[in-house]
């Protein structure tokens, strides 16, 4: 991140920084939109719906009964259907099916308020030269990420009656990267030179932040885990697991470390631990920085940090309680991003300047 900064910094500015700012943020907020509309898909088990790959046609919705029909039979020759949906309707397919096609079509919008202004900016040549291998490694990203999806939905379709875990955690993890770049990118663009205060001690709590957005991103990724094998579903208690503080069947299967991706118990119970460690050491932090003489600006952010950690904690232990509703899983999703969201926040707040920044009014 430090890099992506210096290279911002140091190229010429021009007046766009502001515009393209704005165009960054609004397409990492359409992320954060996606992966709660991913959340709402696969908690509906509606990801299996379409079978079809296709990038232009399948933007437009089926028309007409024998389209339906069609696409019907299609899904009724795989095993979800066959082992789990054997005799649902077509109304009830339909509502399915919609919210896969509302997931597909956003991520084509996503490409396209992408695409589009990146290229229009680059035609008036309002770019700085330091951002655009940036912009490119985003775009190229964004197409990965749509080959992923596919390649992600094709693993339930022969053999599982859902997908790979292991490949819903890689879509979601590169998912949260780009939102994580695109995000960081818009905060440099638009406050690039952030007061953070004159504390000598504030690297060392940037270096904590940065562990902290580790350890956040490792707990999102073994709760993709959780939703891939569908833990959350079972051991509705909290703090214990069948009144065990580690459940019995923790630790099957060998290898040993395969528990960690395939065994219900140890997901469940690993997410909790990581849960839990999360919490605590956003608390640290927060307390280690009311010590620190910071900026108004900072001290907000850091305000916020501990508030988002402790509502996705609570959001947790709610959808774990009320067995995932479908409504507080797609919230808990939202909490976990919010979270990585405030924590670049702190951390692009409290950089402190340095003799290559450039003056604000330069681009």
């Amino acid at each position: 991140m430090s890099a992506i900064a210096d290279e911002i910094e140091t190229a010429p500015r021009t007046a766009s920084s502001r515009p393209i700012g704005l165009w960054l943020l609004a397409c990492a907020a359409m992320i954060f939109a996606m992966a709660v509309i991913g959340a709402i898909t696969r908690l509906t088990e509606s990801g299996l719906s379409i079978m079809e790959w296709a990038p232009l046609s399948g933007a437009l919705p089926p028309i007409g009964d024998a389209e339906w029909q069609r696409l019907f039979e299609l899904y009724r020759q795989i095993p979800e259907y066959q082992q789990e949906n054997a005799g649902m309707s077509l109304e009830d397919f339909k509502t399915i099916f919609w919210w896969e096609w509302v997931h597909r079509l956003w991520g084509r919008l996503i490409g396209v308020v992408f695409a589009l202004p990146l290229f229009w900016f680059l035609a008036r040549r309002r770019i700085a030269p330091g951002l655009t291998p940036h912009l490119f490694a985003m775009l190229l990203l964004g197409g990965l990420q749509g080959a992923l999806g596919w390649y992600m939905v094709a693993s339930g379709f022969a053999d599982r009656t859902d997908v790979s875990q292991y490949r819903l955690v890689a879509h979601l993890g590169l998912a949260v990267a780009i939102y994580g770049y695109i995000l960081w990118i818009a905060l440099r663009l638009l406050d690039p030179n952030p007061q953070a205060g004159h504390d000598p001690r504030q690297g060392r709590l940037r270096a904590a932040l940065v562990g902290l957005l580790c350890l956040a991103g490792l707990t999102l990724a073994s709760g993709g885990f959780v939703a891939g094998l569908n833990t959350g579903l079972i051991y509705n208690t909290f703090p214990l697991m069948d009144g065990r503080l580690i459940p019995d069947g923790y630790a099957p299967l060998r290898p040993f470390v395969l528990n960690f991706f395939e065994t219900v118990e140890a997901v469940q119970f690993n997410h909790r631990l990581l849960a839990v460690a999360t919490l605590a050491a956003s608390v640290a932090v927060w307390a280690w920085s009311l010590r620190l003489n910071l900026s108004a600006g900072a001290r907000v952010v850091l305000n916020g940090l501990i508030v988002v950690a402790c509502v996705q904690f609570a959001l947790g232990i709610a959808t774990l309680l009320l067995v995932v509703p479908v409504w507080l899983g797609a919230l808990h999703q939202a909490g976990a991003l919010a979270l990585i969201s405030v924590i670049l926040w702190s951390l692009h707040r409290l950089r402190a300047p340095t003799a290559r920044s450039v003056p604000r009014h330069a681009v």
